[in-house]
């Protein structure tokens, strides 16, 4: 079994969350560090929650430093979407022990990178703000990170591209929306980049059937049940269970790569844009091509049966 090193930078929010149990409770992966920016909520309520879902699984050595508190060039948006008061489904988790880190977040990510050249992927499950920042700050480490796998986009692939748009308008995926300029200079940076947008990240496929639920209702995990509150938290207010397990996919991922089917696609982001701030344009054309826009691997399908009970296996073992 190969085992990849990772770096998680994230907002949580009820997804990231659930993501940082999934990752940490994977042998695939080896987390070496967490770093939080501004997203689903202001950072400093996404670092605490990140301190307490590594407190709920007992995975108290993994570093985490705090990041930006607001996008590059722009004022933090706030987000339609709630995710409880407390960004964890109202679970109201105990208060954090673990510290976080003295460094920010920007730092660690170079920090990590320059430890581990060559082998490091990060795993990119809010705006790319931090990411961003580290590029600016030390561009060398582009050409030493392996890859990224980012929740990023709406490519126009199938109905849920746009029926599930998370950002503030019709067309746009949350991350990218916060921060499109950070996405475009992730983007744009040559480093192999697979983008799971909303095609496929919150495709109707990914939600849990009612057998799932019974699982986890048996379970005396306090993960799974710490998962059972944030699917009822979001199906009692007419989401659908897809919305807990967003950020998961680039996780599994990550994991296994054959849970994915991604195509080659040039792609541009919108930062301008009244009506379609943060929009990802893929160019298909056959002529007259866009021939300026960095190639990037776009999500296209998955395995959806596959990747919920590799969640399943996972939170409930």
């Amino acid at each position: 079994m190969t085992v990849k090193k990772v770096l998680i930078d994230c907002d949580p929010g009820m997804d990231d969350s659930l993501a940082l149990v999934l990752a940490c409770k994977s042998e695939e992966l080896d987390v070496k560090a967490i770093t939080t920016v501004s997203g689903n909520y202001h950072v400093d309520v996404t670092s605490v929650n990140a301190l307490k879902t590594l407190e709920l699984i007992d995975k108290m050595d993994i570093p985490v430093a705090k990041g930006l508190a607001k996008p590059l060039v722009r004022p933090l948006a706030s987000d339609p979407f709630t995710h409880g008061s407390d960004g964890q489904a109202e679970a109201f988790l105990s208060n954090p022990t673990k510290q976080l880190e003295e460094i920010h977040a920007a730092d660690l990510i170079i920090e990590t990178v320059k430890k581990h050249p060559n082998e490091l992927y990060i795993l990119a499950l809010g705006p790319l703000s931090n990411i961003a920042l580290a590029l600016i700050k030390c561009p060398e480490i582009k050409d030493m990170i392996k890859g990224i796998y980012a929740i990023a986009g709406a490519f126009g692939l199938n109905k849920y591209s746009s029926a599930n748009a998370t950002g503030d308008n019709p067309q746009s995926e949350w991350n990218v929306y916060v921060d499109p300029e950070a996405a475009e200079i992730v983007f744009s940076s040559g480093i192999e980049l697979t983008a799971i947008g909303l095609d496929v990240a919150t495709h109707f496929d990914v939600n849990f059937s009612e057998e799932d639920l019974e699982l986890l209702r048996k379970s005396n995990k306090k993960e799974a049940s710490f998962l059972l509150n944030m699917i009822e938290f979001v199906t009692n207010r007419g989401f659908e269970s897809y919305c807990v397990l967003i950020d998961s996919m680039a996780v599994a991922a990550a994991i296994d790569e054959t849970l994915i089917t991604t195509i080659k696609g040039k792609v541009g982001v919108e930062t301008k844009g009244n009506l379609t701030l943060g929009m990802t344009i893929l160019d298909t054309r056959h002529h007259h091509t866009w021939n300026n826009l960095p190639e990037i691997n776009i999500a296209a399908e998955a395995d959806y049966k596959r990747f919920n009970d590799l969640v399943l296996e996972r939170i409930l073992s």
